[in-house]
Formats: C-alpha cells, sequence, structure tokens
C-alpha cells in the first residue's frame, strides 16, 4: 500500500501520528463509518471499500463537501487568502468576522481553512451563541496552502459520504459489513483538564456513556465498533468488557510547553 495522504487541516487530537499503532487494530469490513471524522487521518490512512464521515460540526462537513465537489474551485478560492498583506491580527480579525456570517458554502469553506492554518494551534473552538473565536496565531510567515493534500483528499473522497449529523444516529446507520471508528472528544485525563470545544454545544460525561451503550449495541448485532480516548480511569469503566489496547500520542495543543509530551490513549474494540 502506498504512503497515506495526509490530512490538510491542523486538528486537535489528530490521528497522523498514531497510524502505524492504530491501523493493525482496527477490524476489517467493507465500509467504514466514523461519527467523528475531525481531521480525517484514520479515513486517509485506511483502505476500506467505501466511507460514511460525519461530525456535529457543520463548518468542517460543509469544507469537506466543497473539497470533494470541486478541488480545483476550493484552491483557488483559498489562495486568495493565503498571501502576505492578511498575515496579522487585523486582517484574521476581519476574515474571521466574514467566516462567521458568511453564506457561500464555498467562501465559507475557504475562511475556514484559513482560519484553521493562521489561527492560534490549528483550534477550532466556538462561543456559546456558536460563533468561531479563536484568536491570531501569530505566525511569522505564511502558512503553506496545502494544495496537493487537498487534491489527494479529493481524489479518495469519491469513495465517501460526508454527513452532518449526530453521532448516534450516524453509527445506528451501520449494517452488517461495516465497521465503525470513533474518535470522540476526549474524556478528561485523571487530574488534568482536556480541550472539548470542537462545536458550540461540548461533548460531556452523559454523551460519552451514550456512546458506549451504542458500541455495545452495535457490537451485539455483529458490527465491530472502535472507540479512541484518553487512558483515564473512567474510560476503562467506560469500556469494560471491549479489547483494550494501550497506545502513546504526542500532544502540543496547549500554549505552554511544559504541558505538552506523550499522553497515553486506548483504543476500546467492541466486537
Amino acid at each position: 500500500m502506498s504512503k497515506a495522504p495526509r490530512p490538510f487541516l491542523k486538528w486537535v487530537g489528530g490521528k497522523g501520528r498514531l497510524l502505524d499503532h492504530l491501523l493493525p487494530k482496527l477490524p476489517s469490513g467493507n465500509r467504514l463509518i466514523e461519527p467523528f471524522v475531525g481531521g480525517g487521518a484514520i479515513f486517509l490512512g485506511t483502505d476500506y471499500g467505501s466511507y460514511v464521515l460525519g461530525d456535529t460540526n457543520a463548518h468542517l462537513i460543509e469544507l469537506y463537501q466543497a473539497v470533494a465537489k470541486d478541488p480545483d474551485a476550493f484552491v483557488a478560492e483559498a489562495e486568495k487568502l493565503f498571501v502576505e498583506e492578511n498575515l496579522s491580527p487585523e486582517r484574521y480579525n476581519e476574515f474571521r468576522e466574514k467566516f462567521n456570517s458568511a453564506h457561500d458554502p464555498l467562501v465559507r469553506g475557504a475562511l475556514f481553512l484559513y482560519l484553521n492554518k493562521f489561527g492560534f494551534n490549528g483550534l477550532c473552538r466556538y462561543n456559546k451563541s456558536g460563533k468561531f473565536n479563536v484568536p491570531f496565531g501569530r505566525t511569522s510567515r505564511v502558512p503553506r496552502l496545502p494544495r496537493e493534500e487537498i487534491r489527494a483528499f479529493a481524489q479518495k473522497a469519491r469513495a465517501a459520504t460526508f454527513v452532518h449529523r449526530d453521532f448516534v444516529e450516524v453509527m445506528m446507520s451501520a449494517k452488517l459489513g461495516d465497521v465503525v471508528y470513533c474518535d470522540p472528544p476526549y474524556l478528561d485525563r485523571d487530574n488534568a483538564s482536556s480541550f472539548k470545544a470542537y462545536s458550540a454545544s461540548g461533548f460531556d460525561l452523559t454523551r460519552h456513556r451514550e456512546l458506549a451503550q451504542c458500541a455495545r449495541r452495535l457490537a451485539a448485532s455483529g458490527i465491530p465498533v472502535a472507540i479512541s480516548n484518553h487512558d483515564c480511569t473512567i474510560g476503562r469503566e467506560l469500556y469494560v468488557g471491549a479489547d483494550i489496547h494501550t497506545l502513546s500520542a504526542r500532544r502540543s495543543i496547549s500554549g505552554a510547553a511544559e504541558r505538552r509530551g506523550d499522553v497515553a490513549e486506548i483504543l476500546a474494540v467492541f466486537r
């Protein structure tokens, strides 16, 4: 198998660095369903026959749909933004405001990519009103526009369907022969706080319990489900009965260097 394309977005908790460890542990099947597609590293790194890729972040799904529909038009729109004159807090704030009020999917998708690359640490965060509010990243040079990665994503997306739906609806659409992989916003590590603001609604413990229940229901029907999360006490309690694999991931979302480093994760596989 040739080297997997790289995701074209920065994404908190992205699985690019864990692919070599994760992929051998994913069950085989005809179709992969991802209710939390995020940056798309698992999608890009696997070789299933087809995919259903979901997320509750409407802007993310809209971006992927725009890229899949016409990658050249998307690149042409994004090129207008990746220029020296837009490398300032003032221009960033202007485009952030434009993103929060834009209606055209192509324009909004290109702005989403700009905010992802020019914003602080590639974060995707919203306020209680649902407005994107990540500050400027204060990068010293214009970020590279990932043209080839965008086109590679579009090529593979020919086998994918993108859906803006809640994870329960996405998971429960699975049929025999499917595999479900879940990479939800993570539980807090023991004695630590995690970042959960991928969408305006957040993702609390009740939702994590619901996710584990869905996984058990599908596994009982013969549909395997794999879930990634922090290696923490509550996670191991939630996933009792699954095959638990321990992994180590490099995390760097914090602005403080001393808070970065290797973090223990688990992959829970329900069969």
